[in-house]
């Protein structure tokens, strides 16, 4: 068994073959966790589960659509008839995050936006909470929101709300999980992922800006500067941090 603050606890997160959900997938992994990769593909979820086995750690990967109960219901099935408990859920999966202006808009961007952001939450939430309360001190859920759902985001009016959503509902099952000892928290970070490279590879000059503006002079590393924080949250050490929102960007958002 892998020795670690999460030994013998098992963790699912969503979105979790690349970027952030992987940084914070090998990071649940290195603390002890059994690790359900729970990706959209499994060309992209289970090399990620391969590289965790490699250094040694448990890990699968379970084929799921966020926006889709049925989804995550068989996602959390496949972990139980695997692992038998879970203690951590993660959501972390998001579709799209390009720049747009309110009068560009349409319905589908919102039902994009809103479907994985709102209704993956709430379909994690549900299909994770008899689990959790099971678990008692050890339940956790985690949701991955972002600086612009907490101060707006002059291009991306419909990003900003759906994440400021996630806060909220946060907040609330905060309350209402409390009494079974379950934490419920957000993350809000700033780190290097495939859709802030492709930006970067863009426009060269948002790296810059980026940089700049942050007291700590880099981008974010997924696994180590990102998950460690989830790891930590995940752990008996935030027995007692609940409803809260971690901004793990550097300083550049020193307001929040």
């Amino acid at each position: 068994m892998t020795a670690g603050p999460l030994a013998g606890r098992t963790a699912v997160v969503t979105g979790a073959g690349q970027g952030v959900g992987e940084g914070i997938a090998k990071a649940l992994a290195s603390a002890g966790a059994n690790v359900v990769i729970a990706a959209r593909r499994a060309e992209t979820g289970e090399p990620v589960a391969e590289v965790i086995r490699e250094r040694g750690h448990v890990a699968e990967c379970v084929v799921t659509d966020v926006t889709d109960e049925h989804s995550v219901t068989a996602c959390v099935a496949a972990t139980l008839d695997r692992f038998g408990a879970l203690e951590i859920m993660v959501h972390n999966a998001f579709r799209g995050s390009a720049n747009h202006r309110l009068e560009d808009v349409d319905l589908k961007l919102w039902s994009n936006y809103s479907g994985t952001a709102v209704w993956g939450s709430y379909f994690c939430a549900r299909a994770a909470f008899p689990h959790l309360r099971a678990a008692g001190r050890s339940g956790r859920l985690v949701l991955v929101t972002s600086p612009s759902g907490v101060e707006g985001s002059v291009n991306m009016p419909v990003y900003s709300p759906v994440k400021a959503a996630q806060r909220a509902m946060a907040k609330s099952l905060a309350r209402e999980w409390g009494e079974h000892g379950i934490t419920v928290n957000c993350i809000a970070p700033v780190a290097e992922t495939p859709a802030l490279m492709g930006a970067f590879a863009l426009n060269p000059v948002l790296k810059e800006r980026l940089t700049a503006r942050t007291p700590l002079g880099r981008v974010g590393d997924p696994e180590h500067d990102i998950g460690s924080v989830v790891a930590f949250l995940a752990s008996d050490a935030a027995g007692y941090v609940t409803g809260q929102t971690v901004v793990c960007d550097g300083g550049s958002f020193t307001g929040l």
